[in-house]
């Protein structure tokens, strides 16, 4: 019988990140909020003042990034001290006066980019050109560029302080998944039942007992299905906000605005989308591949996580996974593997899951402490391969932090993904050449045949999902329970193909994607993979100039645009070429099988 959760309190504090590097004590804590109210405060003397001088405007300047970095030290701490445990009453406060200072600071100087706008192009032009402002000149050039998006001060100021408003549907949704719902616990073999989670989920839906697969499935989601009407206006509240800004902000839909703010041109999405649907038969081929050597009459949802090779009931305990890792990713060099072993030994990573936990995976950092890494580690290849995903962000923000100013440390999301995934590619390299037999090594290729389905196939379905149903909110069509599980349901089919029964438990799937809530932030996975695929692989067969050009990637922040930080590795994403390139080493591995 598999053990119940166990309290945060009683869990073993090395296996828990350490968030005493953030903010020490709640003296601190309560310093750090009694700087930044005196900060929000200053903003109030540089009102009408930005176009005096480049010495004034510096001065802003430095004031405004001072606060970025106090504000997102404390936004991590109450972020993270939430998701330990998100049932946590204090910490939910915490996260919330936290919040709304933030909404305040906002507020505070939402005069500055319409002040800044307002600057007389000969004036600008001038400041641009002084020496004291050579450090905030890109910063400026990116704000100057949003000019036609940008609204009177008035404006601004309403739209800063709808901001706490608009991430209500997110809250709402986060709670809900992570502190209320519950799943109704299962029969094992033993007629003993089998509690379901968050963490255990995949875990189960691995079994090689179809029954316990079947009935993991249904418990899981009948409970979305149970509040599907709840979460549909949770989920389109979020879309409504989305597009109300986007039309008040003068752009022709919300994904325009969205991939705007990190500077990618809207035909990466339209070529993702364009790419992969026409080449969905390989996916159909994979899924016809998985039901023949289940010998299956029928393939149903609750079968595509079940290995197809007995190598994958291999376990790893996290000091095997960790031992993997370092291992595994040593073409990345002797500086990478030593900043590895520092994060694994110095408690940047919250390891397991316990009562309350917020469940999936991320890695959060504050430039000046190194980054964090939450996860809930089950022992499983894919535990080794998200610590390794984790990992890579991690490290990519430490390289980043220690290379760029403040103002150009932070990355967009569209190039975060190809660190965290070059790492799992790699990885995946090493153990499959180091395999010891047939069928480990069998294993190992359907694990990344499955890789390519949930990131590549997968994610591009849910950004098809994302962007029909922004569409159908900009036309006035209700998001509805009904109408998004019907949409669901059709994508499932036109992706899966054929040879798959899509189980209408499925069709409720969007209600547990907290990724929605980030908008048009799914395409990234797969474009991202298919940077990974081709970098990762020329890194791994030893390409010096793939290793010195992927780490001038690293280091780059976000001084140049992200489709220009690529170009550093030799890739184009602009047109279909990577994800093509990406889909042909599909095609031979699952050839290679067939």
């Amino acid at each position: 019988m598999a053990e119940a959760l166990k309290k945060r309190s009683e869990m073993d504090p090395q296996f828990q990140w350490d968030l005493r590097d953030l903010i020490p004590t709640e003296k601190a804590l309560e310093e750090l909020f009694s700087e930044l109210e005196s900060g929000i405060g200053r903003y109030e003397g540089f009102k009408g003042r930005l176009g005096e001088d480049a010495a004034v405007l510096k001065e802003y300047l430095d004031h405004d990034v001072a606060m970025d970095l106090k504000f997102s030290r404390l936004l991590a701490y109450a972020i993270q001290k939430r998701d330990e445990d998100t049932s946590q009453s204090a910490s939910q406060a915490l996260l919330s006066r936290a919040q709304l200072l933030l909404s305040r600071a906002m507020e505070a100087s939402s005069f500055a980019e319409p002040e800044l706008l307002g600057i007389p192009e000969p004036v600008m032009k001038g400041f641009l050109e002084d020496g004291a402002l050579s450090g905030y000149r890109l910063y400026l050039e990116r704000i100057l560029a949003r000019k036609e998006h940008m609204l009177g001060e008035r404006e601004e100021r309403l739209l800063a302080g709808f901001g706490q408003t608009a991430a209500a549907p997110s809250a709402i949704f986060t709670m809900f998944n992570n502190a209320d719902v519950r799943f109704q616990a299962v029969p094992g073999g033993d007629g003993e039942e089998i509690p379901v989670t968050h963490g255990s989920y995949g875990t189960l839906m691995e079994s090689r007992d179809r029954s316990l697969r079947q009935a993991v499935f249904h418990s899981y989601y009948s409970s979305y299905r149970q509040f599907s009407n709840t979460l549909a206006a949770a989920y389109e509240g979020h879309v409504k906000q989305a597009c109300f800004t986007a039309r008040a902000r003068n752009y022709s839909s919300s994904r325009e605005m969205s991939l705007a703010a990190n500077e990618v041109p809207e035909q990466v999405y339209d070529s993702l989308l364009e790419t992969i649907g026409s080449r969905l038969p390989a996916l159909h081929r994979y899924v016809r591949l998985r039901k023949e050597r289940l010998g299956l009459p029928e393939l149903h949802m609750y079968d595509l996580f079940v290995p197809l090779a007995g190598g994958t009931d291999k376990r790893y305990p996290y000091e095997e996974g960790k031992r993997l890792i370092l291992e595994g990713l040593k073409p990345l060099g002797e500086e990478y593997g030593k900043l590895l072993e520092t994060g694994f030994s110095s408690r940047w990573i919250d390891v397991y899951e316990n009562q309350g936990k917020r469940s999936g995976g991320y890695s959060r950092h504050v430039y000046g402490c190194h980054p964090y890494v939450l996860m809930s580690y089950t022992d499983s290849l894919d535990s080794v391969l998200t610590l390794a995903h984790e990992m890579g962000h991690s490290l990519h923000s430490w390289y980043s932090d220690h290379a760029q100013p403040p103002a150009y440390a932070g990355y967009t999301i569209f190039v975060a993904e190809v660190a965290s995934t070059c790492n799992e590619v790699i990885l995946f390299q090493h153990m499959i050449r180091q395999a010891e037999t047939r069928e480990e090594k069998e294993s190992l290729i359907f694990q990344l045949l499955d890789r390519f389905r949930s990131v590549m196939f997968r994610q591009t379905m849910f950004a098809e999902f994302e962007w029909e149903t922004h569409k159908m909110c900009r036309d006035g069509i209700p998001l509805t329970a009904d109408a998004l599980c019907s949409l669901y349901h059709g994508l499932n089919e036109k992706y899966f193909g054929p040879d798959m029964c899509v189980d209408p438990e499925i069709d409720v799937e969007w209600a547990r994607i907290p990724h929605f809530y980030y908008t048009f932030y799914v395409y990234q996975y797969a474009t991202a993979f298919a940077a990974a695929v081709t970098i990762g692989q020329r890194i791994f067969d030893g390409d010096k100039n793939a290793l010195e050009g992927y780490f001038n990637f690293l280091k780059g922040g976000s001084s140049m645009k992200p489709t220009e930080l690529l170009k550093l590795c030799g890739l184009d994403m602009e047109g279909p070429g990577v994800v093509n390139a990406a889909l042909d080493v599909f095609e031979s591995l699952l050839g290679s099988l067939e």
